[in-house]
């Protein structure tokens, strides 16, 4: 088993890992959010993660069946086994129904990754919608005898899946250091061990949340959730399983060990787990409440934010780290991504001004090759992105007249550049205030009107005091054979 996609380039060059049927087919399936707040840019590294992994796979040409599901019930406090069900307590804090709870914040989660240009998955299932599903599971686990039940709740017994198989064979975690490292929490005495985790939890008369099942008015157990739907909307084997590095132990261990004995076998053939965002060095969630919610990002209304950021900067933020790399947050390196985005989007603005020769300086095909080899080199964004950096430099290049294209590789240039900033790195130029826009634009009309004259009367002094005053507040001059054009950095 792959822990993580570190060979991403073999998998996609041998395709037959993905022909089950013709044409090739995927199946993915992504842990998604639990909705009982507002998104914050933890959930978003997950969210464009996958969807460059969704978007790349639909381009090479298959079939992709990506299910993101959303958490509605069964996730707990202190994502154990003990505490309120965090909708349930933000249901009962603002007394509401806890649908309209996870109605609410689902979407309220859709309406920002709009805005992040997250595709939508091919289907979003809930967790309240497949209890049926998730109690088959349970009994099956437990007619095998991997299970037991205790005052109404039922209980994966970890110790007994371990004498046949390894638990751990994800995270690398070993059974026998959990003994040493996990302590007898209050309220888990009814467990044989601290580790074992809950199928099936029995309600207190208080949890709103509830289903009837042989064992208990209750509710599943987090990890049971992604065995059951996956299983629903996949099959029992699927291709890739994707999540957050935190869901790796123990929700992913624990989905492996449900499934191989509901199943036979491990549920996914490859894992992928994008790393986190971090603040200060420390990881970046709502539990640890030190979060930014994406839209105090796009207002700038946070303590810790110099000024509101866009929902492109914000992508763009993400994609210039490799998913399996930590990214630390701080408003220098939004300011670098910022700049950095208006650099790409402002040279893909000068593709079309561009005159073709009659040979080419630079090699298009090469790029081409460069683009590909980065992304099936493990969705390696960063490089991705500095070798479309080096396209922008030909590209601004050839718009100063200092170097030549052909027409043919004009437009070859032209459709790379709109594939991997646009369709794979799911990049757009944002929308700006039409009128004010507009408004910018006839006044820098008139000034570069009148630096030309300061030019042609040789008054190069006024000409230079323009074009620094300018640069001076963020905007740039540049001087070519058919007049000077601007840009803001």
């Amino acid at each position: 088993m792959n822990s993580q996609l570190k060979i991403f380039n073999t998998l996609l060059k041998n395709k037959e890992l993905f022909q089950p049927i013709n044409p090739p087919h995927v199946g993915l399936y992504v842990c998604g959010p639990t909705v009982y707040g507002d998104p914050h840019l933890g959930h978003a590294r997950p969210a464009i993660t996958f969807d460059i992994l969704f978007r790349y796979l639909q381009h090479l040409g298959y079939k992709v069946r990506y299910v993101r599901n959303i958490t509605d019930v069964g996730h707990l406090e202190n994502d154990a086994d003990e505490g309120e069900d965090k909708i349930a307590q933000k249901a009962r804090l603002e007394q509401l129904e806890p649908m309209e709870v996870v109605q609410y914040y689902t979407d309220r989660y859709h309406k920002f990754m709009d805005a992040l240009n997250v595709k939508s998955p091919s289907i979003e299932p809930r967790a309240s919608g497949h209890i049926i599903e998730q109690l088959a599971i349970v009994d099956n686990i437990v007619q095998k005898g991997y299970a037991y039940e205790r005052n109404g709740s039922v209980y994966f017994d970890v110790e007994r899946y371990n004498q046949e198989h390894k638990y751990g064979i994800l995270s690398g975690r070993v059974l026998e250091d959990l003994y040493s490292t996990t302590r007898q929490l209050e309220g888990q005495s009814e467990k044989k061990n601290s580790f074992d985790f809950a199928l099936w939890k029995k309600a207190s008369p208080s949890h709103i949340m509830r289903w009837p099942s042989k064992y208990s008015d209750g509710f599943p157990g987090w990890h049971l959730e992604c065995t059951a739907m996956s299983a629903r909307y996949l099959g029992q084997t699927f291709d890739i399983h994707g999540g957050g590095m935190d869901l790796l132990f123990p929700h992913h261990e624990c989905e492996i060990a449900q499934s191989t004995i509901a199943h036979g076998h491990g549920p996914a053939r490859y894992w992928m787990h994008n790393n986190m965002i971090t603040i200060n060095g420390q990881k970046m969630g709502k539990s640890l409440g030190n979060f930014i919610t994406l839209e105090e990002f796009f207002t700038g209304n946070h303590a810790l934010l110099t000024k509101a950021w866009s929902p492109m900067t914000i992508r763009f933020f993400i994609l210039q780290a490799q998913y399996r790399s930590t990214v630390d947050f701080s408003n220098e390196a939004l300011m670098a991504a910022e700049k950095g985005l208006q650099r790409l989007m402002d040279g893909l603005a000068q593709l079309p001004k561009i005159k073709t020769g009659n040979n080419s300086d630079y090699d298009v095909n090469a790029l081409e090759q460069k683009c590909y080899d980065a992304l099936n080199d493990d969705l390696n964004s960063p490089i991705l992105i500095a070798h479309l950096f080096d396209a922008v430099k030909a590209i601004n290049s050839a718009a100063d007249g200092k170097l030549s294209f052909t027409e043919q590789d004009l437009q070859k240039l032209n459709n790379l550049m709109g594939l991997f900033v646009n369709d794979i790195l799911g990049l757009q130029v944002e929308e700006k205030s039409e009128g004010n826009s507009e408004l910018l634009n006839n006044v820098m009309g008139v000034v570069l009107k009148i630096r030309q004259e300061a030019k042609n009367n040789k008054d190069w002094a006024t000409s230079d005091k323009i074009r620094d005053e300018l640069a001076a507040v963020g905007i740039t001059v540049k001087d070519g054979k058919d007049g000077a054009s601007w840009e803001i950095k």
